[in-house]
């Protein structure tokens, strides 16, 4: 699956949630840079 339309997936339901990259980051157990890099499509995992 294409990472950027994942990461934009990600990001726009944080958005719809309300959420900033850091409370989300906090829920899930992860850092914030976890959440940003995802989001940019820059994970390859």
């Amino acid at each position: 699956m294409n990472q950027i339309k994942i990461g934009r997936f990600i990001a726009g339901c944080r958005k719809k949630a309300n959420l900033t990259q850091m409370q989300l980051a906090e829920k899930l157990g992860i850092t914030d840079k976890a959440v940003s890099k995802w989001e940019r499509g820059g994970s390859q995992t």
